[in-house]
């Protein structure tokens, strides 16, 4: 009988997606990682907002998160993880895609959409992890303009 390696808790796979959270922050870019994982708890994929370093205003953390997981035949077995509660943008992909789990490290910067989600069937644990939230906080303290056109806030300026 083989033995299997254990499940990684929620506060490892928030791990992952603070890992490059921080790898996004150093690039000089925002600050938000995500990480989409099997049932067993695998690592399928990994990713960070990279709007900033790739010019591409579609490519936040857990879209890049999705894409670095490939093809799957269905996504109904999977948690993704990230950072920071999902705009509008990233929870549409969640919905759109049937992904069940969603794991948020805070959702005080922004509070997301983790509760539409959730009033839509995901289930959804906030770890209201304090990393995440200094992290961001000093992102926003830092680059406040940059943090406004993240969150779509400079669209009507």
């Amino acid at each position: 009988m083989r033995s299997r390696e254990p499940s990684p808790t929620l506060r490892e796979m928030l791990g992952v997606a603070l890992a490059e959270a921080r790898a996004g922050h150093q690039e000089g870019g925002i600050p938000i990682g995500a990480a989409l994982f099997g049932p067993g708890g695998e690592l399928l994929g990994r990713g960070r907002n990279r709007r900033v370093q790739d010019g591409d205003p579609s490519l936040h953390a857990e879209t890049a998160a999705f894409r670095a997981a490939g093809r799957r035949p269905h996504y109904r077995d999977t948690t993704m993880v990230t950072t920071l509660s999902p705009c509008w943008y990233c929870a549409g992909l969640v919905r759109q895609f049937g992904i069940p789990r969603l794991v948020v490290g805070e959702a005080d910067t922004f509070p997301g959409q983790h509760e539409w989600l959730a009033r839509h069937g995901v289930a959804v644990t906030v770890l209201d992890d304090e990393t995440c939230r200094d992290l961001m906080a000093t992102f926003v303290r830092e680059q406040p303009q940059l943090w406004n056109e993240d969150i779509g806030a400079l669209a009507d300026s």
